[in-house]
């Protein structure tokens, strides 16, 4: 389970970001995300929301311990991001699209380096790594230096690295981007797979169409503050617009 109560994060701005945004910033700060509270829950996927710069990447990484709220808590899977950071790392994992692969490595190096990071027992890695790799379909290319691989594959190598330690909690941060309609319909299918393993799973996306093929609740972020944040179905069944499209907009635009 993740529980995120009151969060907040500020940012210290540059002398030239102060000039750039001149009125909107107070004190030399920015307030990227704004007291919000939201429960994911185990079995169910949680789709996070909003246009670019809404707030949300900043919450997954103050969720994964690569950002510290400036105040607010987060637990992951009963344990506080900041006091017990390395606690929730055993138990989280973590893909995001700005993360880089080690281009010189394998699949399966890299794959290895991090079994070895979460101390692996060496038959277990085994296991878990043909797994993975059969379900991905990446034993084509597991010998292939990264470097020569293409943006699809990389993907996948990045949430394979991801899960590697087969983790509780998981969280995706635009997932599919840039990738072919077979492979993103290979990853949401793992996705799903999380959630019917019981997984708490979080999931950032622009795309629409993997909402609705994808969400259990929903949370809609815009200018670091929740417009929605309930079921997926509640949602669908209180719009005021004919498509999620249009009423994701309405909803931010309101705000």
């Amino acid at each position: 389970m993740i529980e995120v109560h009151n969060l907040r994060k500020e940012f210290k701005l540059t002398r030239q970001q102060k000039k750039e945004l001149g009125t909107e910033s107070k004190n030399g700060k920015v307030e990227a995300v704004a007291g919000i509270s939201f429960t994911c829950k185990p079995g169910r996927i949680f789709s996070l929301l909003g246009p670019n710069g809404a707030g949300k990447t900043t919450t997954l990484r103050m969720i994964a311990t690569m950002l510290q709220p400036t105040s607010g808590s987060i637990k992951v899977g009963g344990y506080d991001t900041v006091t017990q950071a390395q606690q929730v790392r055993r138990r989280l994992g973590f893909l995001t699209g700005t993360t880089r692969l080690y281009d010189r490595l394998t699949p399966d190096e890299l794959v290895k380096y991090y079994a070895d990071l979460h101390e692996m027992d060496k038959d277990a890695f085994k296991k878990r790594r043909d797994e993975i790799f059969t379900r991905l379909e990446m034993h084509e290319f597991a010998g292939r230096r990264i470097a020569k691989l293409s943006s699809g594959m990389r993907q996948k190598v990045s949430i394979a690295r991801t899960i590697v330690h087969d983790p509780q909690i998981v969280v995706f941060d635009e997932p599919t981007a840039s990738l072919d309609v077979i492979t993103a319909r290979n990853i949401l299918d793992l996705i799903r797979s999380f959630r019917d393993s019981g997984k708490t799973v979080i999931f950032s996306t622009h795309i629409m169409g993997e909402v609705s093929l994808l969400s259990d609740d929903l949370a809609i972020i815009h200018e670091g503050k929740l417009c929605y944040n309930g079921s997926y179905q509640d949602f669908v069944n209180n719009m005021k617009s004919k498509s999620l499209e249009d009423e994701f907009v309405r909803l931010t635009e309101e705000v």
